[in-house]
Formats: structure tokens, sequence, C-alpha cells
């Protein structure tokens, strides 16, 4: 029996664990990769040179790379940074009327992505924010700014979010992480519904 030409062996990159190319006759032109445990899954189209091979399966992971470094960094932002990336936020959208006297990460928030106290001036943002992408972290802590100068959703407070060109790519991005987590998962060799 013929090998299946949409698998190859794994290959070894040099500092990155296993390497395993996956060919597809679907796929037409678009490659991604993706980290599967120490491994990392390159999918290609099947019509694809050894040289384009090479090249692609490169790219690919210098681009895990660097996503994976932005999310460690942004992991590792601590409230400090936080807070002043806040002002920053506050003075590009709010015209700098939000103040927040703190503005921290909290790991018990797990069915909210921020919150915040008017009274107090204080601004949490949940730990769950953290590996996602910088723009959706923005608006989460942009949302919070906004309620230190309107507590409620009712018009005023969507009209200072207009000033934030990714506001509805943020909702979007968020609403698709609470669907995904309501979605049943497979139990582990069992194949997704």
């Amino acid at each position: 029996m013929p090998a299946d030409p949409s698998l190859r062996p794994t290959d070894r990159a040099p500092g990155t664990g296993e390497v395993e190319i996956r060919r597809s006759a679907r796929r037409t032109r678009s490659v991604s990769a993706y980290r599967e445990g120490d491994r990392t899954v390159v999918l290609i189209p099947a019509r694809m040179s050894q040289a384009e091979e090479r090249r692609w399966v490169g790219v690919m992971l210098e681009k895990l790379a660097a996503k994976e470094k932005n999310r460690e960094r942004r992991k590792s932002l601590g409230d400090g940074e936080l807070a002043e990336r806040a002002l920053r936020l506050s003075e590009q959208y709010l015209d700098g009327r939000a103040r927040p006297v703190s503005v921290r990460w909290v790991t018990n928030q797990n069915s909210r992505w921020g919150s915040c106290t008017p009274a107090e001036g204080s601004i949490r943002l949940s730990h769950r924010l953290q590996p996602m992408p910088e723009y959706v972290v923005d608006y989460v802590l942009l949302h919070e700014l906004a309620h230190l100068l309107v507590p409620g959703h009712g018009p005023g407070f969507w009209r200072l979010l207009e000033a934030y060109p990714r506001t509805e790519r943020a909702r979007g991005y968020l609403e698709g992480v609470d669907a995904a987590a309501r979605l049943p998962h497979p139990v582990d060799g069992e194949p997704a519904p």
C-alpha cells in the first residue's frame, strides 16, 4: 500500500522540536501552522514544491515564535504597565477624562472579562484576557474606563466606545470565545462531533 502523500514524516528544525508537514489537495493557496504539544504542524497545498515547502515552513515557524513571544510578553504585563496602558487609552479615546485610581489583573473573574467600581475608581481585568490579541485587551480596558464616566450601558456609554475603531471586532472575538467555551468538548481519543 503506498504512503499517503498528504502526510510526511516529521522533520526537525533547529530549536523548534518536531515539524510535521501535512499536504492537502483541497488546500490551494493558504499555508497555516499550529503547535500540537512539542510538535509544530504546518499545513500546505499538495502541489507546493520542496523549495516552497522549506521556505514556508521557515516563515510559519517565525510567525508562531513571534506570536508566542508576544503572548508571553502580554502575560508578564504587570499591574503598573496595565495602569499606564489605561491612561494612554483614556487620553487617546476619551480625551483623558477617565482617570482610574487602580487598574489590575485578577484571577477571580471567570464569567466577566472586566469590571469597574466607579465610586472607587478601580478597574479589574480577568487574567483570561492575557493571551488574547492586544486590540481585545484594549477594548475591554477602554470599556471599563468608559464606565468611570458612564456607569450603565445606555446610549451615552456606547457613544464613548465609538471612537475605538476595533470595538465591533473585539466584541465579536469575545463572543466567539464565549460560544466556544459552551461547546461540548470530546473526550480524549473520541472524534469531535
